[in-house]
């Protein structure tokens, strides 16, 4: 025979616990023995372990009660229906899990892969990181707006890259991070992006340098072209220039005509160095 103490030691909870399920009526209280004592037997530890097996699981003590004076069957299937939940709870903390994980994982919270990847391509050319942060930005709702378009544009992304010349762009970007509206290396800039763009444009079409498929609304452009500027504030100095020279926008870029007198200069009169 057992004292309360040492049932439970046995059942794995404390003396208070075992009290506590006598009150709920849950656990039947001994009479005291000759010596004044309650002693239990063998059945108050198993009854105890059942007890506090379902209390863990989360069953609420008055469906404890039912479940102990449940004949073998329901018992049975109640311990089967709160498995289930059990399993599901897991897969949901799981998931949480992950998502938690993923706090850590920078970029890949909110992005796919392909585009998390052309991020760190960006990082790998040199690209001042805050540049890096408002490409980011941009894609973000993006990806939450039209996700099926995504691998469509980022394999326009990923072709525009690997020309040197596109790359330099994203490079002379993070330089004019510390230019003033009225550096005069910006009109320079604004002379090799329109000239580029022009050229691209004339091989490729207007759709591939401007919003293939008329994806991004323009509502959505211009939320994606705050990212940019609240990051390179000269960026509206150079959409200015641009229109200038011929093309407005930024997120989507379209040919509008420029103001006389202004030109687009040829490709061969443009200046190539952007320090």
């Amino acid at each position: 025979m057992l004292t309360i103490g040492e049932l439970a030691a046995y059942a794995g909870v404390t003396v208070r616990a075992v009290r506590h399920y006598h009150a709920k009526g849950l656990l039947p209280e001994p009479e005291r023995d000759h010596s004044g004592y309650r002693r239990y037997d063998a059945g108050a530890v198993v009854e105890l372990i059942r007890i506090r097996t379902l209390a863990e699981a989360g069953v609420p003590l008055a469906r404890v009660r039912e479940l102990l004076q449940a004949g073998e069957e329901e018992f049975a299937s109640a311990v089967a229906d709160i498995d289930g939940r059990l399993e599901t709870e897991i897969r949901v903390r799981q998931l949480h899990r992950a998502r938690i994980a993923r706090l850590a994982s920078g970029d890949s919270l909110a992005l796919p892969p392909e585009v998390v990847g052309f991020l760190d391509r960006l990082r790998a050319l040199g690209v001042d990181e805050r540049i890096v942060r408002a490409e980011r930005d941009g894609w973000i709702p993006l990806v939450a707006r039209s996700p099926e378009r995504v691998p469509e544009w980022i394999a326009r992304k990923r072709e525009q890259i690997a020309d040197p010349e596109f790359a330099d762009f994203y490079l002379a970007l993070s330089a004019a991070l510390g230019w003033s509206d009225n550096d005069p290396r910006l009109a320079e800039l604004a002379d090799r992006v329109a000239v580029y763009v022009t050229k691209l444009a004339e091989e490729r079409g207007e759709e591939y340098v401007g919003d293939p498929g008329g994806g991004i609304e323009p509502e959505l452009a211009e939320l994606m072209d705050a990212f940019v500027f609240d990051t390179v504030p000269s960026a509206r100095r150079l959409i200015e220039l641009l229109r200038q020279r011929g093309w407005a926008g930024w997120t989507t870029l379209q040919p509008v005509t420029p103001p006389a007198p202004y030109s687009t200069p040829p490709a061969s009169s443009r200046n190539t160095s952007v320090q």
